[in-house]
């Protein structure tokens, strides 16, 4: 094959099995890898109703076709299995240098099935794989089991692991690879926990073979060159990384502050991307074959220590700053290092912290509950209860089971800002209703990038955010869109300035398969209705197509928002008839048919 590595790895923890499959040529082509592919592997061989820390859930590690080659910003893959927060399918990407390294081993994925006795993890050295003991790592940070894992292994080798917070079963644990870039919502770390997984090791040393190589190499740079010369990809995001957001969506007034009571917070110049590279950057770091180098390496002195890291981005910014009415850089950045150390996903630990302030504000949560008072804009209650969150001690035994069942417990579900119990990121739907759609209706869950919006509503000012008019073919276009560009295997921002008539060239000549945009863009359609499937299948429908009582019944009191809520209704009445799925969000047989779905 071409493009493709051909061969899936599988490992069963529970027997030591380990095998190695041939890639199915049709189902790659139909799926194109990482997220479609690794999604067709779940929905096909997992039975309905699997418990998500069952040792039946499968744990799916997958790159794209174009990951690791030279395709600009092509270094990402996809942590796919059953989540233990939502109960829905679960699809976290992740960069860096470690996605590149599965298919210099010679595999599109890796899939992890059954359950450990003990703690392991495993080695994979091209053709060479073992599965190790991890005892010596459990209970480790993920910095310090990178460097363990090496002095047993290979000193290049590139290392997912899960920190405290994937131990404990943290329902929002999250998977840290190459120490600092995650693939962190959905608890995926929380299911790589639940296997006594603790960390896989890869060393490749192979290489990828590109059909038509001159022809691969012209794609390249004239995606090069669009990247460049783009306002965002060029100049927006190499300069202040993505939180020169937090300026822009606050103008806007959608930032949400303390748990979404208003859309703009009086401390966000404090937390911004200019603040930060004013004040705390060292530099930028970039995945593989990346031009644009949003990661900053960031510095800090706390308590007397020099501390270096990377991050906070614009999502975590906002998670534990305005969500929670905190405006300290140098404490968020802090507890930013520490979600790295733990696996935690910041975003819904920020708005779990979030929604269990207002709790204590409206005085459903007491001391005696919590140990302590949880204030917005409380720094230090924030860092002691990311650090209980993570080992679930204490009041964060109850945090670690994510908003939604906080609020529940205490007999407040409206106070979680959550679709399908995953928290929302940084956007406030009520004045950019695109994205309240999005919300709505991502497939796994409140996010963001399964359908950004944003790019159209807010910076690229290209449609009115305010009207839910037309918002929904343009959210379908959006996630139909991004299925391709997660299952090749490149990075979101690139859209900013690449479209899909810029990743086909690169999908044609590196694979070989005649792929046009019209095909190409079924795919990602086909992938959206298989992962809707999936979770019709495990109970999901249109009661959890929906968003909290908040955005729908409260208006924004200030700003360019001001009197809005989120017209979901509506939207979601058009959106399903565009989609060709009947009025409760199920795809007619025609229009499986259509897709080859059968």
């Amino acid at each position: 094959m071409f493009g493709w590595m051909g061969t899936i790895l599988r490992v069963n923890l529970s027997t030591g099995t380990i095998t190695r499959e041939k890639l199915d040529g049709k189902i790659a082509r139909d799926y194109i890898g990482a997220r479609g592919l690794a999604s067709k592997i779940l929905y096909d061989e997992l039975p309905s109703g699997t418990d998500p820390l069952d040792p039946a859930n499968l744990l799916i590690f997958a790159a794209g076709p174009l990951t690791g080659t030279a395709a600009t910003s092509a270094s990402r893959y996809n942590v796919v299995t059953k989540s233990p927060l939502t109960g829905a399918i679960a699809a976290s990407n992740s960069g860096g240098y470690l996605p590149a390294e599965i298919r210099y081993a010679g595999y599109d994925m890796i899939i992890i099935e059954g359950k450990s006795e003990e703690p392991v993890y495993l080695w994979v050295h091209n053709d060479q794989v073992k599965i190790r003991s991890a005892r010596a790592m459990w209970g480790k940070g993920t910095g310090e089991t990178e460097a363990l894992i090496r002095e047993e292994t290979d000193d290049e080798a590139k290392i997912i692991s899960i920190g405290l917070a994937g131990e404990k079963l943290v329902r929002f644990a999250g998977v840290v690879n190459d120490r600092e870039r995650a693939a962190g919502r959905s608890g995926v770390g929380a299911v790589m926990g639940s296997k006594n997984l603790k960390a896989i090791a890869v060393r490749g040393t192979g290489g990828i073979r590109i059909k038509d190589v001159a022809a691969f190499r012209d794609a390249v740079l004239d995606n090069l060159a669009k990247i460049k010369s783009g306002a965002v990809t060029g100049e927006g995001l190499p300069t202040y990384g993505t939180a020169v957001l937090v300026n822009v969506i606050n103008s806007h007034g959608i930032l949400p502050t303390n748990n979404f009571q208003r859309g703009e917070f009086h401390g966000a110049e404090a937390i911004s991307g200019e603040t930060l590279a004013r004040e705390l950057l060292i530099r930028n770091r970039a995945c593989l074959a990346c031009p644009i180098g949003c990661g900053r390496v960031t510095e800090i002195n706390w308590e007397g220590d020099e501390e270096r890291g990377e991050g906070p981005e614009y999502e975590t910014i906002w998670a534990l700053g305005a969500a929670c009415g905190i405006s300290d850089l140098e404490l968020i950045t802090k507890i930013n290092y520490l979600c790295n150390e733990y696996g935690l996903d910041p975003i819904t630990l920020g708005s779990t912290l979030a929604c269990a302030m207002e709790l204590f504000a409206d005085g459903a949560l007491t001391v005696e509950e919590t140990g302590m008072p949880l204030n917005f804009g409380d720094g230090q209650c924030l860092l002691e209860m990311t650090r209980k969150t993570a080992l679930r001690e204490g009041f964060g035994d109850v945090l670690a089971e994510g908003s939604a069942r906080l609020a529940e417990k205490y007999g407040r579900p409206e106070l979680s800002m959550t679709s399908k119990k995953q928290e929302y990121p940084a956007y406030d739907p009520r004045g950019s209703q695109g994205i309240g759609l999005g919300y709505a209706t991502s497939n796994r869950g409140g996010c963001h990038v399964r359908g950004y919006t944003i790019a159209a509503e807010i910076v690229g000012a290209a449609v009115d955010p305010l009207t839910s008019e037309g918002k929904a073919q343009l959210l379908i276009d959006f996630q139909d869109f991004t299925c391709v560009v997660d299952s090749v295997g490149m990075c979101l921002f690139t859209t900013f300035s690449l479209g899909l008539d810029d990743i086909l060239p690169l999908l044609k000549a590196a694979t070989g398969v005649d792929y046009t945009s019209e095909s190409l863009l079924q795919a990602g359609e086909r992938i959206w209705n298989l992962e809707r499937l999936f979770n019709l299948r495990e109970g999901l429908g249109r009661q959890d197509d929906s968003l909290a009582p908040r955005l729908l019944q409260e208006p924004l009191s200030a700003g360019p928002a001001k009197g809005n809520v989120v017209e979901l209704e509506s939207m979601l009445d058009e959106y399903y008839e565009l989609r060709g799925w009947d009025g409760e969000g199920r795809p007619s047989s025609e229009k499986l048919q259509a897709l080859g779905l059968g």
